[in-house]
């Protein structure tokens, strides 16, 4: 009896964490937005990264040791992780700065729409029938989203979300990737190694013109290091903690944050189509969730 009350509170740690993470991960997302309006995106992904390891590695030393907790067998995983990782950042602060919270936000949930395929040839993993639905209706609410984007004036809009579908893309093939690294790898790790990484790549951004923030723009610049690099943390904490099945279904509540995100901070709110678009996705986000929990 007294086991079974540790594990439920256990899981219930681990989805409090989880929910957390979302929550920083998508007020880190908010400050990307407003720090893009005058810091150029190669200069925010710099910071973000750079930043975020000091969280990473002070909780990396506290919980498992630096020496322990970053011992690798397979240093060209990481390295291609880490540079995979640089390019879905960029990506993903390219389609904050051009759109929404919620719209950019929306468009990351084809990630694990698109790692079914992915998943079905790198990992000769099966592919049923929920998959392909998901993926039909995340096409359909891409096409929305693009409908919405492509009736506004100028580029911008389109841009983004051709820099969001990018991101996803590239993180679904991130997902294959870790999925087979953590076979061997600590999440920690890749964690650590992936904000390192994408730190340095970011620093061939220089030459082409980083600015000195003023005012409000440092606030929102220090904070997308420091959120992203705890809600790493706050994940990796609910991933021990809990299954997979149990945490997954949590990733989609960032919505609810990123819209009231737009409201309160931005005085924004996506139209009709780009909403209807999001709500595709998350619904086939949702399938792929569901099907995984079984």
């Amino acid at each position: 009896m007294h086991r079974t009350r540790n594990l439920s509170g256990s899981v219930l740690d681990g989805v409090g964490l989880r929910l957390l993470a979302v929550f920083l991960l998508t007020a880190m997302s908010a400050a990307v937005r407003e720090a893009s309006q005058t810091v150029p995106v190669g200069q925010i992904v710099f910071v973000r990264s750079a930043l975020a390891l000091l969280p990473i590695l002070l909780w990396l030393r506290w919980r498992h040791g630096l020496r322990a907790g970053l011992t690798t067998e397979r240093p060209a995983a990481h390295l291609l992780r880490g540079l995979l990782g640089a390019v879905s950042i960029t990506l993903s602060f390219i389609s904050l700065a051009a759109l929404p919270v919620t719209s950019a936000k929306a468009l990351s949930y084809l990630a694990p729409v698109l790692s079914v395929p992915l998943a079905a040839m790198v990992l000769r993993e099966r592919v049923g029938a929920a998959a392909l639905v998901a993926l039909a209706v995340a096409l359909a609410g891409t096409a929305a989203m693009l409908h919405g984007a492509l009736v506004l004036p100028g580029p911008g809009a389109a841009i983004g979300i051709a820099a969001g579908l990018g991101f996803a893309l590239t993180m679904a093939v991130v997902r294959v990737l870790v999925r087979d690294m953590t076979r061997t790898e600590a999440p920690a790790a890749i964690a650590a190694s992936m904000a390192a990484i994408s730190a340095l790549c970011a620093l061939l951004s220089l030459p082409f013109g980083w600015v000195m923030p003023e005012g409000g723009a440092w606030v929102s610049l220090l904070a997308t290091g420091l959120l992203g690099g705890f809600a790493a943390i706050a994940g990796t904490e609910a991933i021990a903690r809990a299954p997979v099945a149990a945490l997954a279904p949590v990733e989609y509540s960032g919505l609810v944050w990123a819209l009231l995100f737009d409201v309160l901070l931005f005085a924004t709110l996506p139209d009709r189509w780009a909403l209807a678009g999001a709500g595709l996705i998350l619904v086939a986000a949702l399938i792929v969730t569901l099907r995984g929990a079984r």
